[in-house]
């Protein structure tokens, strides 16, 4: 750590329970039981992050994340439904029925300069320890490096993250630049937080952004995949559109982004897209990963429809390959998606024509793109009972059973009239 990030004991502040909102009977109650025993057993126990930041705005967490200065071999002792996960630093998750999992970290700092990270001494795990200090100065944001004391009711600040929250802005912690150029994939989590909680970024915060926004492309592509497949399961319209306005979706999804940088109609038809999603999120849609990236694909595919013929499956897997992302789709992944746009794409020409090819129901992804057609289609997710058969049927009333035996059903072979046998050689009755 260097230069004003190097932690500064002095800029420590502290808010006395009556001097905030926060309240225990707002957390969750298995965090709880947490804090409480390793405090038990002597140790130091906070809730931490955006757990701390979103009951101090009046939102409802996401998680409850819990930091200590217990190791995690202290951790996994003192619970029965502890797994320990991560290489470098390892991390406890304590499991939970309802399949709850409670992350709980050691107290741990960056690297001084001259420490360097290859050598044998730095991988001696108890060498990234440290103090609640120095864990604070480490974290990306200053509105996220906040802890809760549950036993005096304290809020502690090391970082100047309660200003930041009562002027409603995002911060980088330390030098914009420097903690950039360390992991670009903060500038990301910058976008993300600004967008969602409706904050402004701080001046010299979004200054460094462009010029540090190319780095993101030279970032792991399963690192960028896993923060894409953050973006899309929480709200995902306010950081796309930020994305966009900065210029970053190019690093994040190549040619993809360059497309919807550059076509305002294609990244306004995604945006309601995204919105519609949002929407259906905060009614209790809960769509499957690959149903939000093919939601997200679809207006591209749709242009790729509307012009191509022969075998769409390759065209997709093809188109896909040509774009080049840096955040790299597993491969079934992508199989899945572009599965669900032909099934789509097969369902919509259906609501058209009335004609529907009925072999593509024992397709795996036929649910998913029935869910997502109503997305694209009416604007909301489907009720319960609700199916593409019943959306065919009210698109298409003068077909019978449009869902049913009507559309499906099988010609009959006509039954061949034999001729009857002539009773040649037999008794006679006379």
């Amino acid at each position: 750590m260097t230069g004003d990030h190097k932690p500064r004991i002095e800029s420590l502040r502290v808010l006395m329970r009556p001097e905030h909102r926060l309240s225990r009977a707002d957390i969750d109650p298995d965090a709880l039981k947490i804090l409480y025993r390793l405090q038990k057993h002597g140790f130091i126990a906070y809730l931490c992050g955006g757990a701390v930041r979103d009951l101090l705005l009046g939102r409802t967490p996401k998680d409850f994340d819990i930091v200590t200065d217990a190791r995690p071999g202290q951790i996994k002792k003192g619970f029965a439904n502890v797994y320990i996960i991560g290489r470098r630093f390892r991390l406890a998750h304590i499991h939970f029925p309802g399949r709850k999992i409670i992350e709980v970290a050691t107290f741990r700092r960056d690297l001084e300069s001259d420490e360097d990270p290859a050598t044998p001494e730095v991988n001696v795990p108890g060498i990234l320890f440290g103090t609640p200090c120095e864990d604070a100065f480490r974290r990306d944001v200053t509105i996220n490096a906040l802890y809760y004391d549950d036993r005096t009711g304290e809020i502690i600040d090391y970082v100047g993250g309660i200003e930041d929250l009562e002027k409603k802005r995002v911060r980088i912690i330390g030098d914009p630049g420097l903690r950039f150029k360390e992991d670009p994939v903060r500038i990301w989590r910058v976008l993300r937080y600004a967008a969602r909680l409706g904050f402004e970024i701080e001046e010299k915060t979004a200054q460094a952004i462009p010029e540090f926004a190319s780095l993101l492309g030279g970032c792991a592509a399963s690192r960028l995949y896993e923060e894409l497949n953050k973006e899309l399961v929480g709200p995902t319209t306010s950081t796309l559109d930020a994305l966009r306005s900065f210029g970053l979706l190019r690093y994040i999804i190549g040619g993809f982004g360059e497309e919807f940088e550059n076509d305002d109609d294609l990244f306004g038809r995604i945006l309601t897209l995204m919105d519609i999603k949002d929407r259906a999120l905060s009614e209790g849609f809960e769509p499957t990963r690959e149903e939000t990236y093919a939601l997200l694909f679809w207006p591209w595919a749709e242009s790729i429809f509307a012009g191509e013929a022969g075998d769409l499956h390759t065209v997709l897997d093809k188109a896909f390959e040509s774009a080049r992302t840096q955040a790299v789709f597993p491969r079934k992944m992508r199989m899945d998606i572009i599965q669900i746009l032909i099934i789509v794409a097969q369902m919509r020409k259906a609501l058209r024509t009335g004609r529907m090819r009925w072999s593509l129901k024992k397709r795996a992804q036929f649910e998913p793109a029935s869910r997502i057609l109503f997305l694209i289609e009416r604007g909301s997710a489907p009720a319960k009972g609700e199916s593409f058969e019943s959306l065919l049927r009210q698109r298409a009333p003068a077909l019978e059973d449009a869902a049913g035996s009507a559309v499906k059903r099988r010609r009959r072979r006509p039954r061949k009239n034999h001729p009857r046998p002539s009773n040649q050689g037999g008794g006679s009755d006379s």
